[in-house]
């Protein structure tokens, strides 16, 4: 049986991590594995290895074709670990960039990756600001809730073409405030 390659995408802020690593724990106690991996960690080992790069903030500095080449390497290496268990891949479906939207998964990725679902983490751009503000851990942009939200009408519809290129379902877990039990309980049922 294939092991399966589920992504998990939100915005900065929404919570999707802890969703998924609490989904992940839970699974594990009924003997079930999934293994978590943070595709930006996985470009940056690939560029690491590589002597591309010394720290992760030089990659974004490289060329674009380099870029590109370690996004492809990243997505091999992470396609390779799911021929051992599950795997889910922690990252963004688009990156806001000053000059627009990018693409958070390519189709060179995608083509290396070639994931069973894809998993939007989604709330209201208020609650994700209020969390935003709360987060003394973290050094993110201030953003208004309108351009959250624009943001994660973006990341539908990169999502979107994702399944059409792979043939991955598209999945919206809506991660609320106070109830991210039912949330997680959501994604278990996803990930079964």
């Amino acid at each position: 049986m294939k092991n399966k390659v589920v992504v998990i995408t939100g915005v900065p802020g929404v919570g999707g991590t802890t969703l998924t690593q609490m989904a992940i724990e839970k699974l594990s106690e009924e003997g079930i594995s999934y293994k978590m991996v943070n595709f930006g960690t996985v470009m940056f080992e690939v560029a690491k290895e590589g002597n591309l790069v010394k720290d992760r903030d030089e990659m974004r500095k490289l060329d674009p074709e380099t870029q590109k080449r370690i996004q492809k390497l990243a997505g091999k290496k992470i396609a390779e670990l799911s021929k051992e268990t599950n795997i889910v891949v922690d990252t963004h479906s688009t990156v806001k960039t000053p000059k627009g939207y990018l693409a958070g998964l390519p189709s060179w990725v995608l083509e290396e990756l070639q994931p069973d679902i894809i998993v939007i983490v989604e709330t209201t751009g208020d609650e994700i600001l209020m969390r935003r503000l709360g987060d003394d851990t973290r050094n993110r942009d201030i953003e208004r809730a309108g351009d959250i939200e624009e943001h994660q009408f973006m990341n539908r519809c990169a999502a979107m073409t994702y399944g059409v290129l792979t043939g991955a379902t598209v999945k919206i877990i809506k991660n609320k405030d106070y109830l991210i039990n039912k949330a997680v309980e959501e994604l278990i049922s996803v990930l079964k």
